[in-house]
């Protein structure tokens, strides 16, 4: 049976925000999320204000709300933006693994463009911690985080193909959530420890994932 791509977290999981249909208006949202995107780089997404964002934009408040219903509704916009370039990065970077030493250099330097982003862009903090408090946000991490996870069980199946399909998924995603929770635990340590850390979670991550 041939692999499928996975199904987007968007796809499984209602937006609270209206999608725009024309040009016009899709560069108008554009500017509101850009806006709302350098507000929380500069003070976070608690101190945001919708009528800062519209302001910002260029646009009247009526316009903002009439894309975004509330602050929760941009956070959703920015965090399945970065859902759909994550996740399009990931499965470049594993679409022609074929052996264990290209398993091996393309998961290690996923880890270190996920680390990298989270230490250079605030809003990708932001966004992360916001997703902790909203249920349905973390339904939407959660699902991003199993196709995501797909990529690499795909992978190990073409690595692995006599092994159980099920005990493969299983380690793909368990593998993918510790490496967030190592990523996320990098962040809040100083510089060096954290990279310790990362480094100490992909010898670990590469162990289980070339297992034979």
């Amino acid at each position: 049976m041939e692999d499928t791509a996975p199904v987007s977290s968007q796809e499984q999981i209602a937006s609270p925000r209206r999608a725009p249909s024309q040009q016009r208006s899709r560069e108008r949202v554009e500017r509101m999320l850009a806006a709302a995107s350098a507000l929380i780089a500069e003070q976070g997404s608690d101190a945001m204000r919708m009528g800062e964002v519209a302001q910002r934009a260029g646009v009247s408040i009526g316009s903002l709300y009439q894309f975004f219903p509330d602050k929760r509704a941009i956070v959703w916009a920015l965090a399945e933006r970065y859902t759909a370039e994550s996740q399009a990065c990931i499965s470049a970077a594993l679409a022609d693994v074929g052996d264990a030493e290209g398993l091996g250099q393309a998961f290690s330097e996923l880890v270190d463009i996920y680390y990298g982003l989270f230490l250079a862009e605030p809003v990708m903090r932001d966004i992360w911690s916001g997703t902790q408090a909203d249920k349905a946000l973390r339904q939407l991490e959660l699902a991003d985080s199993r196709a995501n996870a797909e990529f690499l069980t795909a992978v190990l199946k073409r690595l692995r193909p006599a092994a159980d399909p099920t005990a493969l998924e299983t380690t793909a995603f368990l593998v993918w959530q510790m490496g967030e929770a190592a990523v996320r635990l990098a962040i809040s340590v100083d510089r060096q420890e954290g990279d310790r850390l990362v480094e100490a979670y992909k010898r670990m991550a590469l162990r289980e994932l070339l297992a034979e």
